[in-house]
C-alpha cells in the first residue's frame, strides 16, 4: 500500500495566534499538494517561556484541533497535529499531546508524551520538561488508511522500548513530531531515527522544528527514513514542507529479510 505522507517544518515563537495561523496554511499546502497525511511538529503552537506555554493550553477537542479539522475535511486528509498544549487538571502542568485528525474532522487518536524532557547537557540545553508539563501513561497507535501509525513525540526518541512495543502493537509508521536542540540534535537526531526504523522495519517520519527563541535554538532537518534506515527526504534549516510515499510493501519485505521481531526471546531479557 502506498500513503503520500508531508511533513511540515515550523519555527514557532511565542505568538500563538501567529503559530497556528502558518502551521495551518502550510498544513492546507501541504495536504493539496497530495498527501493522505500531514504531519506537524511538537509544541507548534508556543515556544517560548514556561509561563507562556501554560497560558496557551487549551483543551482537546478544542481550538487548535477545531483549525486542523477544517483543513482535514476541506483536503479529505489525515493530519497529525504533531503536538500542543493540552489543558488538564493541573493548571501549572499540561498535558504535551499530539493528536490525528481523520479526514472527516474527527479526533481519530490521542497521545500524551510519556517522557519527558528533564536533562542538563554541558555546553547545551538545560531543561526540566516536567516542570511545566504533565505526562502521559499510554502508548498509542491508530490506523490511517490501512496503516498502522504509532504514535510519539521527542524526546520519547530515546527510549527504544517505547517503540518495540508500538512495532509488536503492528505499527509500520512511527511518527516523531519533535522540537529537537539544536546541540543534541546535531550528533544524535539521524542517528536515534534511523535507529529505530531499523530495529522495528518500521517507517519513520519525524517533523521538527527550526531556529528558536533565543539561547534555545532547534535543529530542523524534518526526516522521512524508510524501514532499512535510509533518508528519503530531508528538510533544511527552514521553514517548508518535504515529502514522500510510505510504501507497507516495504515494511514487509525488511522484516522478512531481518525478522528482529519475530526472533525475539522475551523470556530471556532478565539478569540474574
Amino acid at each position: 500500500m502506498r500513503l503520500p505522507v508531508a511533513i511540515v517544518q515550523l519555527d514557532a515563537t511565542a505568538d500563538v495566534d501567529a503559530n497556528v495561523e502558518r502551521a495551518t496554511a502550510l498544513a492546507d499546502e501541504a495536504a493539496r499538494g497530495g498527501a493522505r497525511l500531514v504531519v506537524l511538529p511538537e509544541y507548534l503552537q508556543y515556544r517560548g517561556g514556561d509561563d507562556g506555554f501554560r497560558a496557551s493550553a487549551r483543551p482537546i477537542p478544542g481550538p487548535y484541533t477545531d483549525a486542523f479539522a477544517d483543513i482535514a475535511r476541506r483536503n479529505d486528509a489525515w493530519i497529525l497535529a504533531g503536538s500542543v498544549a493540552e489543558a488538564s487538571d493541573d493548571e501549572a502542568r499540561p498535558y504535551n499531546t499530539s493528536t490525528l485528525i481523520a479526514p472527516d474532522g474527527s479526533i481519530a487518536a490521542r497521545y500524551r508524551k510519556i517522557h519527558l524532557f528533564d536533562v542538563a547537557v554541558d555546553d547545551g540545553p538545560v531543561d526540566t520538561e516536567s516542570a511545566r508539563v504533565s505526562p502521559g501513561d499510554e502508548p498509542v497507535c491508530a490506523d490511517v488508511d490501512g496503516v498502522r501509525l504509532g504514535m510519539t513525540v521527542c524526546y520519547d526518541l530515546r527510549f527504544p522500548e517505547l517503540y518495540r512495543t508500538l512495532a509488536l502493537a503492528g505499527a509500520e509508521v512511527l511518527a516523531v513530531p519533535s522540537n529537537f536542540t539544536e546541540r543534541t540534535g546535531r550528533d544524535h537526531w539521524e542517528v536515534l531515527l534511523r535507529a529505530r526504523a531499523i530495529e522495528n522495519g518500521a517507517w519513520v517520519v519525524a517533523p521538527g522544528q527550526a531556529g528558536g527563541p533565543p539561547g534555545q535554538p532547534a535543529f530542523g532537518r524534518s526526516m522521512i527514513i524508510d524501514p532499512w534506515g535510509t533518508v528519503v527526504a530531508q528538510a533544511s534549516d527552514g521553514v517548508g514542507i518535504i515529502r514522500a510515499d510510505v510504501e507497507t510493501d516495504r515494511v514487509a519485505a525488511v522484516r522478512r529479510q531481518i525478522p528482529s521481531l519475530t526472533n525475539r526471546r522475551p523470556s530471556t531479557y532478565r539478569l540474574g
